[in-house]
C-alpha cells in the first residue's frame, strides 16, 4: 500500500483517464485503515474540485479497494465494499466519469442493492441503497474491479462514442509523454 500512497501523492490531483492502465486493473483489499485515513481529506478534495459524486482509489493511481461517493446526503469513504444482494429490476439512468471527460451515455444498474463496506476506521456497515446511491455505488464498485461504465454501453452507444473515446485515450498519450 505504501507504494500505491506514494504515488498518489506524487500525483495529488491527477486524475486518471481512459487508456491508463491503472484503471483496468483489480483493485486489492486494504488492510491498513491509518493510512486510508491519511489522504481522506485530499482525497475529499479531489473529488469534490472535479465536481464529482463519487472517485475511486484506481482513478487517482490506488489499486486499492475503496471509493468516496456523495448522493446529496454526505461525503463517505467506502472501503472493500460488497454488494451481496440486489434487485432484478434495473433502471436506465445517465452516468458521466472523471476518467472518461465529457462522456455521458445511459446505463443500465440495479433499481436498489444491499451492500457491506467498512469506513476509513474499519467499522463495519450493512446498507440498502436506492435509485441515485445505488447507482453511484455500482459505478465506483465498479472501478475498483476494473471496470469503466462505457464497457456496460451497448453496442451501437459505444459504436457512436469510438471517435471520442479514441481522442481521450490519445490525448492521454501526449500527456504522459510530457
Amino acid at each position: 500500500m505504501r507504494n500505491c500512497l506514494k504515488n498518489w501523492r506524487d500525483n495529488t490531483v491527477k486524475i486518471r483517464v481512459l487508456g491508463d492502465p491503472v484503471l483496468r486493473k483489480k483493485s486489492q483489499p486494504v488492510t491498513d485503515f491509518a493510512q486510508v485515513r491519511a489522504i481522506l481529506e485530499e482525497f475529499k478534495m479531489s473529488m469534490y474540485s472535479e465536481d464529482g459524486v463519487g472517485l475511486a482509489a484506481p482513478q487517482v493511481g490506488i489499486s486499492l479497494r475503496f471509493f468516496a461517493m456523495d448522493d446529496g446526503s454526505g461525503f463517505k469513504m467506502v472501503v472493500n465494499p460488497q454488494i451481496i444482494e440486489n434487485s432484478e429490476e434495473k433502471e436506465l439512468g445517465e452516468e458521466g466519469c472523471l476518467s472518461v471527460p465529457g462522456v455521458f451515455a445511459d446505463v443500465w444498474r440495479h433499481k436498489w442493492i444491499r451492500v457491506r463496506y467498512q469506513d476509513e476506521h474499519g467499522v463495519y456497515h450493512e446498507e440498502l441503497l436506492q435509485g441515485y446511491a445505488a447507482r453511484i455505488f455500482q459505478h465506483e464498485y465498479d472501478h475498483l474491479d476494473g471496470v469503466l461504465f462505457i464497457d456496460h454501453l451497448d453496442t451501437k452507444t459505444r459504436t457512436s462514442l469510438a471517435q471520442q473515446l479514441k481522442k481521450i485515450m490519445e490525448e492521454r498519450k501526449k500527456e504522459s509523454a510530457k
